[in-house]
């Protein structure tokens, strides 16, 4: 009997820290999730070209329209450069922000 409250409140203490670490990791992977994206009003040609669909060129694009237009406000607007439409779009979508 001894042995089974023993094995039980081990059980107990590994299911809760088990279960915080996995909230930890969640929390760390949105961390690292939003410092690995690109800061599309900010990014230079280098960085920009990084994205899939994304060339020389459109970055070019990117940064002319930034200057001409001001800041994005939300990374939808991206798609106002022209030669990115939606599917270029969808394409690197989370791997941006502004």
């Amino acid at each position: 009997m001894r042995n089974l409250k023993i094995f039980l409140i081990f059980f107990l203490v590994m299911t809760i820290f088990s279960m915080s670490g996995v909230q930890l990791q969640g929390a760390d992977k949105k961390a690292v999730k939003k410092s690995s994206q690109i800061n599309i009003n900010t990014a230079g040609v280098d960085q920009l070209s990084k994205l899939p669909g994304i060339g020389k060129k459109k970055a070019e694009r990117i940064i002319s329209f930034r200057k001409k237009h001001g800041r994005f406000r939300r990374t939808r607007e991206i798609m106002k450069v022209k030669g990115i439409g939606e599917k270029t779009f969808k394409k690197f979508a989370n791997r941006i922000r502004v």
